[in-house]
């Protein structure tokens, strides 16, 4: 009782990495292990930033929350999906209740966090923000301060374009991208007053998907000797340090609680997901895309079409329902016999020689004790993650080896860190 919280918040790591792999070189990490306690923490289905961060700060399911990705349906009609920002997220979370009690909270980069939303406290937002010309701090006077610190526009909320082929300089970023987050937490840590401080470095997840097929042996473009095969290994030593610096700052009256969102897993390719609803019938175009294609840019019949699919680390299906959809063909009284016919047909889909990958399908309903917004009609995992959904058309196969928004080496896994140091025990 009236101890300090400290959040750090890890995106995207791994226990196979922190609790085995690595376990024996990063010092910071075992030491916090062995005098604390520590285990795997299981993510939310979907296991993606957004939600996930939202579901943790707010005890809340997706369905809760109607947020289930970083794109949500806005409405009935075809035209997309609109991202989900701070506004999406109508349930309090820790620091609102904190604030209601008096408590003064920090929040540094905890998704979706932009906009900021005013608090007891400071707040910087999350890698959505657009850039360092927003206004992205609560109060907003708290920018100058922050810009004073790492110099005007010099900000960094995430790595932009981070699926590229130029590993020296995403290497570079991403290390960046950590220096600087720790070193502004560091500073708020030591001069400001507060009762709960949370923040969360999206550094870990963007080196696994630059860097995870360099550094797996298991993934399937791996090739031994390769100039980035250390650079994981690398990343999380340096990890280890800015938790060690970090931590000498945090007082025994803190209770530190380490986590992330979800893990990661190499990627085995992808499923077009979209070209297989057209090759089984779901899915009619009034003509053939010229070249890959996405699909709000194709020639969709919505008149002959039951189902569509979204891309992503999950594929999230919809019917075109009758009386729901502007063109809807699919009667009320057929929706449960369409979904059981997809539900089957992907769970027993192999891949490229027909082995089977373990795909499982969920209707929202069965997930989440209660569902708000426009869920999807199905939600599919594909591969148990090690596949992730291609949305786009005209692939002369429903097995692609790349993701088509840019290189890609991993998809992210169920279950995540938890790390808890400084707990009082009976």
């Amino acid at each position: 009782m009236g101890k300090r919280v400290l959040v750090i918040g890890l995106d995207c790591v791994p226990p196979e990495i922190v609790f085995d792999r690595l376990q024996g070189e990063l010092p910071t990490f075992n030491r916090l292990m062995r005098e604390g306690a520590y285990g795997r923490l299981e993510s939310v289905i979907p296991p993606i930033t957004v939600p996930a961060w939202a579901c943790m700060m707010t005890g809340r399911t997706p369905g809760e929350l109607g947020i289930y990705g970083f794109r949500n349906r806005r409405g009935y009609s075809y035209n997309g999906l609109s991202i989900a920002t701070s506004r999406a997220v109508r349930a309090e979370a820790i620091w609102d209740h904190l604030s209601k009690a008096g408590k003064t909270s920090i929040v540094i980069g905890v998704p979706p966090s932009y906009p900021p939303k005013p608090l007891k406290g400071l707040m910087i937002s999350c890698f959505l923000t657009p850039g360092p010309e927003s206004a992205f701090t609560y109060p907003p006077e708290f920018k100058q301060e922050i810009e004073q610190l790492v110099g005007k526009d010099r900000y960094l909320f995430d790595v932009q374009q981070f699926r590229t082929d130029d590993k020296a300089w995403l290497k570079e970023q991403i290390f960046e991208l950590t220096a600087q987050r720790f070193a502004v937490v560091r500073r708020l840590l030591a001069t400001k007053t507060w009762d709960f401080f949370a923040f969360v470095d999206m550094g870990p997840d963007r080196l696994h998907h630059g860097f995870w097929k360099f550094w797996d042996p298991k993934h399937r473009k791996h090739e031994p000797g390769n100039p980035y095969q250390g650079v994981i290994p690398e990343y999380y030593r340096f990890l280890d340090d800015q938790l060690n610096k970090l931590l000498q700052l945090v007082d025994d009256e803190t209770v530190v609680f380490i986590v992330s969102d979800h893990g990661a897993k190499r990627m085995d390719g992808g499923l077009c997901i979209n070209e297989w609803l057209r090759r089984e019938g779901f899915l009619a175009l009034k003509r053939e895309p010229e070249g890959i294609t996405p699909l709000e840019e194709a020639d969709v019949d919505w008149s002959r079409t039951v189902a569509w699919g979204e891309g992503g680390y999950y594929s999230r299906i919809f019917l075109n329902v009758r009386g729901r959809e502007p063109h809807g063909v699919v009667a009320p009284s057929e929706y449960e016999s369409v979904r059981d016919e997809l539900i089957r047909k992907l769970e027993t889909l192999g891949d490229e020689q027909g082995l089977p990958i373990g795909t499982r399908v969920y209707r929202p309903e069965e997930l989440y004790p209660e569902v708000k917004g426009i869920a999807p009609d199905l939600i599919a995992i594909l591969g148990d993650l090690h596949w992730r959904s291609i949305g786009s058309l005209g692939w002369e196969t429903i097995w692609a080896d790349e993701n088509d928004t840019g290189p890609d080496d991993a998809n992210h896994s169920q279950h995540g860190i938890f790390i808890a140091y400084g707990l009082e025990r009976e």
